[in-house]
């Protein structure tokens, strides 16, 4: 096994983790425990037997806010992922397979959202649309296409000048066969690896934009943790178990997602 064999397999295993932690997590946590008004532990407790990660300011266990923030965070970066694969996919295959003025105007459309910075847009999406998880991946999503139209643009023009597609045209093939026969399987394996850097730059983003106090206030996620510690002063009470164990866990859940795609990106493309 090569060295993206090892790392990726060590990413995977990472995500797994963090994936059954979401999914464990509402069923085992109580609603009660993470209710500020029930809550009976002292505010910024340090980590102990009773709380491992301690508390935040209201006296929340830091370790449940933790588990019930993955889900939130994966969930955001797995959606606003696949709207930005898809809305770059059908991009990239429809200016790449039709050419003329549509292929013109999608392309100046795409140049368009590349000039713009995605998280300063995403930003000003956050605050023009209600707060929500939705709008989040909305702003996202809509802000990360154009890599993975270019990429795709560029995959499907190099399939389409092959001897075979132009046998297909010749033998009758239209753009629906063109397409679903020959470009989309040649594409899917590259989009399934950009999907899984996708992902990654998402949770990055939403981490941002919680942080900056652009997230959906009713939802606990790690970003939003640190904003929390940011804004309740953590710093100056000196509790790093606030601050440190969010920033981690979207580290190391980055580079799992990092390390999976470059793997899977050795096995499409293993000339490279």
């Amino acid at each position: 096994m090569n060295r993206f064999g090892r790392t990726g397999l060590a990413g995977a295993g990472v995500l797994a983790v963090a994936a059954l932690v979401a999914l464990v997590a509402p069923l085992l946590i109580d609603a009660d425990s993470l209710d500020v008004t029930r809550v009976t532990a002292q505010a910024w407790q340090a980590p102990g037997a009773g709380h491992w990660l301690g508390t935040d300011h209201t006296g929340r266990s830091v370790a449940l806010l933790m588990a019930q923030g993955t889900g939130t965070s994966l969930f955001v970066g797995l959606t606003a992922a696949i709207l930005s694969v898809g809305i770059g996919t059908l991009v990239g295959i429809v200016s790449g397979h039709f050419g003329g003025l549509l292929a013109g105007a999608l392309l100046r459309v795409t140049d368009f959202f590349l000039v713009l910075p995605a998280l300063v847009l995403a930003i000003a999406l956050s605050t023009v649309l209600p707060r929500g998880l939705g709008t989040i991946v909305l702003a996202i999503g809509l802000t990360s296409w154009p890599s993975t139209a270019r990429m795709v643009r560029a995959q499907t023009l190099t399939i389409e000048a092959r001897p075979f597609v132009e046998r297909a045209r010749a033998l009758g093939g239209g753009h629906g066969h063109v397409i679903a026969r020959h470009v989309v399987p040649s594409v899917v394996p590259l989009v399934l690896v950009n999907a899984t850097l996708a992902v990654a730059s998402a949770i990055v983003a939403e981490s941002t934009l919680a942080f900056l106090g652009l997230g959906d206030p009713t939802r606990i996620s790690w970003g939003a943790m640190l904003h929390q510690a940011q804004l309740h002063g953590a710093v100056p009470q000196q509790a790093w178990w606030y601050l440190l164990p969010p920033g981690l866990a979207i580290v190391v859940v980055v580079l799992a997602f990092t390390l999976v795609g470059r793997a899977l990106e050795a096995v499409v493309t293993p000339k490279r």
